[in-house]
């Protein structure tokens, strides 16, 4: 290998349809050729959100090619993540791969020593050859660990996880799902009489997340906990008398470990849009008995003026057919939004798996038509787009070009994982950033 003060009016919930929407829809599931990012690409925001951790990719010249890409590394950067390669000689058996791993991560140790969690990343080839980098990340962390690496000068006190970026396993956003899982067991344990506390799960840009740490604030819920913390040395304690929000809704297995270690999910729309984060706060507002009239005065203001900024986009998305192609998980949560607070019409949404289970409230507010497809084969899911023609097609950037040379408009799901859309203050550029193809499109016409 070669690294506003007064009362405020009372806040209705979002009321599914008489009909419940899509709670029980039939759902189209296909296998097939696929189109996405594999789940390497988390670590574009993973490394820029956990700042006292460094991840070790172990993989190809196509890995490092892919995050150096994503990221936009410039030559003089100098970014937490880096990718051991498997060279010809490591595939033809002629070095033993755990022998030069541990050689790796002791040269990026000796240059980098301030690194407190080191995750060892899988990847397609490093899956292909059989290479365990779960055995290797628990003997290295033994090395390296606070009580065994005294005097090594490796790095002490250096904690060493491990999970699969692979392609073969993951897909785009699940890579984030994989990491934050193997957190969890590392999480300290809450004590026995603690009192409840708040969990939020899922990486958010930092300014979003401290717009929500001042919402908490405001609503008197002082012990919360975010999962990734930004110092993984500060990650908060777990128990029976921790509640969790999902701020994501592609945290499946992170979902199970916590509940494993006793902790409860509450069920919640997802924070985007004004009704989205509004329900989202509600939900934790309900756990922890909070008087109806403080959350109203606190979230009103923030609402009103999410509600606004909406407006904006609002004549041109109403009416407007949308197509979302599966690709980060997002696709559910924001054809709600766009369906119930701007008024478009969902034509078919697919995802690359449905969780029922954290898309309960979610999936009730989806207008009836709307086809729901999990999974993906491409060539299909190809011909429903040309034949249905929608407005707008969100997609992955491989599918964007050729469909638009067919004349359909698209929008790059990726820049919908990339760019800051949670929360009141982001609501009006979330519903902008569906508007702006098709205000393209209207200026480019002949």
């Amino acid at each position: 290998m070669s690294a506003d003060s007064g009362l405020a009016p009372v806040i209705a919930p979002v009321i599914a349809p008489a009909d419940a929407g899509c709670a029980d829809a039939p759902v189209l599931r296909e296998r097939g050729q696929r189109a996405v990012f594999c789940g390497l690409t988390g670590i574009v925001w993973l490394h820029r959100k956990m700042q006292d951790a460094f991840f070790l990719v172990v993989g190809s010249r196509t890995c490092a090619h892919l995050l150096q890409s994503a990221a936009g590394v410039m030559i003089f950067a100098e970014p937490r993540f880096a990718t051991a390669i498997i060279e010809e000689r490591d595939l033809a058996g002629m070095a033993d791969c755990h022998d030069e791993l541990d050689r790796i991560v002791a040269q990026l140790l000796a240059r980098r020593p301030e690194i407190r969690t080191l995750f060892l990343v899988g990847s397609c080839p490093s899956e292909v050859i059989k290479l365990d980098l779960g055995k290797a990340a628990q003997r290295l962390d033994r090395t390296l660990g606070t009580d065994r690496g005294a005097g090594t000068g490796m790095g002490m006190g250096t904690r060493v996880l491990h999970y699969s970026g692979s392609g073969i396993e993951t897909t785009f956003t699940e890579g984030e799902d994989a990491c934050l899982a193997a957190l969890v067991p590392h999480m300290p344990a809450a004590s026995a009489g603690a009192a409840p506390a708040l969990l939020i799960v899922g990486t958010l840009p930092d300014v979003v997340e401290d717009q929500f740490r001042r919402l908490f604030a405001e609503l008197g819920i002082d012990s919360i906990g975010w999962l990734p913390a930004r110092q993984l040395a500060d990650l908060p304690a777990i128990g029976p008398h921790t509640r969790f929000l999902l701020a994501q809704p592609f945290l499946g297995e992170t979902t199970r470990a916590l509940q494993n270690r006793g902790a409860r999910h509450l069920p919640a729309l997802f924070p985007f849009g004004a009704e989205g984060t509004t329900g989202w706060l509600r939900a934790a507002a309900d756990a922890f008995g909070l008087c109806p009239m403080q959350f109203n005065r606190v979230v009103a203001p923030g609402r009103e003026r999410a509600k606004r900024a909406i407006a904006h986009s609002q004549d041109r998305l109403r009416g407007k057919r949308i197509t979302f192609l599966p690709d980060s998980q997002l696709e559910v949560p924001l054809a709600r939004f766009l369906a119930t607070e701007l008024g478009m019409v969902p034509v078919e949404v697919g995802t690359p798996y449905l969780h029922r289970e954290l898309m309960a409230c979610e999936l009730p507010l989806l207008p009836t038509a709307t086809r729901i497809s999990e999974g993906q084969h491409l060539d299909r899911q190809l011909d429903r787009v040309r034949a249905d023609r929608p407005d707008l097609t969100v997609c992955g950037l491989g599918l964007a070009n050729p469909l638009e040379a067919e004349g359909l408009s698209t929008k790059w799901a990726i820049e919908l994982v990339f760019s800051p859309i949670h929360g009141f203050d982001q609501a009006g550029d979330l519903a902008d950033l569906f508007a702006r193809p098709l205000r393209r499109r209207d200026v480019l016409r002949v």
